[in-house]
């Protein structure tokens, strides 16, 4: 953690100066900042639909024991994540949304290849939203610096900072788009588009069709809604393995579901789903230290959304 002291002290100051230069860009244009606009677990943007400060997602997603392809043994998977973010206003005019977000898989595996028996992950996070410089358009930039290993470690090598920059066009009540970039410096992938869009045909009707969970949800009354969802991982994370420490070890996979979400109460919305799990691998980078590629299955998730 000693290490890391530089490093957090310059990307505060950083983010700080970058804030403080787009407040005074948002000061000076006549457009208002749009307000209806935040990030949520999962997904790169939702429209809002209430002022509440704090929200909190959380998941829970259990993907039961499947066989590997061209090895015996098995592996069952766990995933749970939980993000807390706050809704803020940044020299009485800039918004700003910062969460803190943990994410843990537990791998219970009984192939020949070794593998942690958890990947973890914390992440802190700062994005703003400020007019651009064509009507109904908004330009968005997010820092996420988190740190990828398998023991909750928070020390330098395991330390990444994902960036995302895109622009949003909602040109009438109806549409919304999303057009941009993440970037994820030190990954194999280091820059990924973001593209997609928000259509809203009725008040019933949602297709969120953005990275990285496209979802479509249809309400059939104030409380329940239908929902078809899609996700996919494909993070990496600092492992030791045997005497070697700080392996790249990569955890893909990508899935396709149904469910219902529940509407609780103003605050509380929960959602059940399930589906159908596949394109699945566990490897470490250096491809001598062995590979595990999943054979497709089915998952369950349980789903918690509470504003405040």
């Amino acid at each position: 953690m000693q290490k890391l002291k530089p490093i957090l002290f310059i990307l505060f100051i950083g983010l700080f100066g970058q804030t403080h230069c787009l407040a005074a860009a948002a000061q000076k244009t006549s457009v208002p900042v749009n307000p209806e606009y935040r990030q949520e677990l999962g997904h790169v943007v939702v429209i809002k639909e209430d002022d509440l400060p704090f929200e909190l997602d959380t998941y829970a997603r259990y993907m039961p024991s499947r066989g590997a392809h061209a090895q015996s043994g098995k592996v069952a998977i766990t995933e749970s994540a939980s993000e807390l973010s706050y809704d803020a206003k940044l020299f009485g005019e800039l918004p700003v949304e910062f969460a803190i977000g943990s994410r843990y898989i537990g791998i219970d595996n009984t192939t020949s290849v070794n593998l942690p028996s958890r990947l973890t992950q914390i992440s802190f996070g700062a994005e703003t939203i400020l007019p651009f410089f064509f009507d109904k358009t908004y330009f968005t930039v997010g820092l996420a610096p988190s740190f990828y290993s398998d023991n909750w470690n928070v020390n330098s090598s395991s330390f990444r900072i994902p960036q995302r920059y895109f622009l949003i066009y909602q040109p009438d009540q109806k549409w919304t788009f999303v057009c941009g970039v993440g970037v994820f410096p030190d990954f194999e992938d280091v820059v990924c588009p973001i593209l997609g869009f928000i259509y809203k045909p009725n008040e019933r009707l949602t297709f969120n069709i953005t990275p990285s969970k496209p979802e479509i949800t249809y309400g059939l009354n104030d409380r329940l809604t239908l929902l078809l969802e899609a996700d996919m991982s494909g993070d990496e994370f600092e492992v030791t393995k045997d005497n070697l420490k700080n392996v790249v070890l990569e955890y893909n996979e990508m899935h396709l579901g149904t469910g219902v979400k529940y509407q609780v109460n103003k605050n509380i919305q929960s959602s059940i789903s399930g589906g159908f799990i596949f394109n699945r691998s566990i490897k470490y980078k250096d491809d001598d230290l062995g590979k595990v590629s999943l054979k497709n299955g089915l998952y369950t998730e349980l789903r918690v959304n509470i504003s405040i």
